[in-house]
Formats: C-alpha cells, structure tokens, sequence
C-alpha cells in the first residue's frame, strides 16, 4: 500500500486501534525509503530486558544517554522521523515520547501522551510524568507546571494540559512540527504533502483547516485551498460558512 492510503487508513481507524509505531513510520516514508521490519525490530529490543516500570523504562531509554533530545539542531528536519530518530539516537520531545511509548508497549507499561503546549511529555498509569527530551526526568504536576513556565513564559497554565491525548492529536502534531521544520530548512516545496497529511486526520480543528487552505494557497495550490474551505463551509454555521466561500472564491480566482 502506498504510503498515503496508508497513512489515511490508520488514522481513520477508532483512535484506540491506531497503531502509533507504523503510523509514524508512514509519514516519514514520504521523506525517505523506510526499513519498517528493521525498525519494528529494533522497538522489540528496547523493550528488552523488560523494564519493571515506566521510571525503569525513562532511565532506560534516556537516562543511560541511549536517546538524547537534541538540543543544538532542534529544528532540524530528520527529528520528526521514528526511524532516524532511532538510528541517530536524537529526537525532539514528541519522537522521543513516541519512542518511549511504543516501546513501553512493549514492554507491559501503559503510557499516554501529554501535549503540554510547547512541549511534549509521557504520562503513566500512576500519574507520574516523565520528559524523555531532558534525559527521562520524572516530573510530578509541579514538576510539570514549572516545565510549561519554561517553555511558555506568562502564559496561564490549564489543568487540562495533564490529560492524555489521542492518537491522532499525536500524529497531527508531529506533522505540525514536520511544517515548521521543513520551512525553517527552506524546503517549501516538502510542505506540500505535510499539508495533505494533516488534512486526513479525522477531527481536525476548523482553525487548523483554514491554516492548512492559506498554506495550499501559499504554496500555488488555489484548487486545493479552495476546495478545503467549500468542504469546511459545510460543517459550520451560516456567517462563518460565508466568509469561507468568499475565501474559496478568491482563492480559485487566483489560480485562474
């Protein structure tokens, strides 16, 4: 199957039966040739000797300098791909979490994603945190608060940062990062199928639509935005259905 109708049949799946490891494995095959078996693989042996905890699993990974989050090149592209994050050894907060997570599934531990805004972090059956980006540290809700302090100075933190969030909402950020990191290494052009990816994710906000049609239209893709904003028009009430025709129209008449 090619690695887009496979992208959009897992995520299309109840959020529970998505399978996190093959999904993020599909988006970086629209990057590059991916060694699925080999990665799979790999994932069996993190989980061995099978940590006893979610703590065990974090020093494990991380605290053994295993995996690192890489704090010179952050933006750097290959971040936002499980199976060279793998193979370098480096990651950002949300490929780490990933990590850890399939590889705790592995293992018997049940962890969630955290998506504290800024920054992504791992949370376990216990209510423990763990920030696989800072070498596995084990955070408690202070720990946490001081954390979200850091990564967004004067902003109000929510106790809703703590709950865990789906599959998709995982998946959708890791492309939102795989945006900003594409742009920032001048590789426009790459963004075009991030876009297309994210716009497959079921549940997208009518927010991030509109941000992913003005992306298209930036991107010389007029059809394409439009057609987004004529679809979203229908799901949203009368005025603001309006606007985004008017939206759709000018954008169609740009590509004319």
């Amino acid at each position: 199957m090619e690695a887009t109708e496979q992208f959009e049949e897992f995520v299309t799946r109840p959020d529970g039966e998505i399978p996190l490891d093959l999904a993020a494995l599909s988006i970086a095959a629209h990057d590059h040739r991916v060694a699925e078996a080999s990665v799979l693989t790999r994932l069996d042996e993190l989980a061995q000797p099978a940590p006893v905890n979610a703590a065990a699993l974090a020093q494990q990974l991380f605290g053994s300098g295993k995996f690192l989050g890489d704090q010179d090149n952050y933006s750097d592209v290959r971040n936002s791909f499980l199976d060279v994050v793998i193979d370098r050894g480096l990651g950002i907060p949300i490929t780490l979490s990933i990590l850890m997570m399939e590889v705790g599934r592995r293992a018997g531990i049940e962890l969630v994603g955290i998506g504290l805004p800024g920054h992504f972090l791992v949370g376990d059956s216990a209510g423990n945190f763990y920030d696989p980006f800072s070498g596995g540290r084990a955070l408690d809700v202070e720990g946490v608060k001081q954390k979200f302090a850091a990564v967004r100075s004067g902003a109000k933190f929510s106790s809703e940062y703590l709950a865990p969030v789906s599959t998709r909402a995982i998946l959708a950020r890791v492309l939102a990062n795989l945006i900003s990191a594409y742009l920032a290494a001048g590789s426009a052009p790459s963004v075009l199928w991030v876009v297309r990816l994210r716009l497959l994710i079921p549940g997208l906000s009518v927010s991030e639509r509109v941000a992913a049609a003005s992306m298209l239209s930036d991107l010389g893709r007029f059809s394409e935005a439009a057609a987004v904003l004529e679809n979203l028009a229908e799901e949203v009430s009368v005025v603001e259905a309006d606007r985004l025709t008017q939206r759709a129209h000018s954008y169609r008449a740009r590509g004319n």
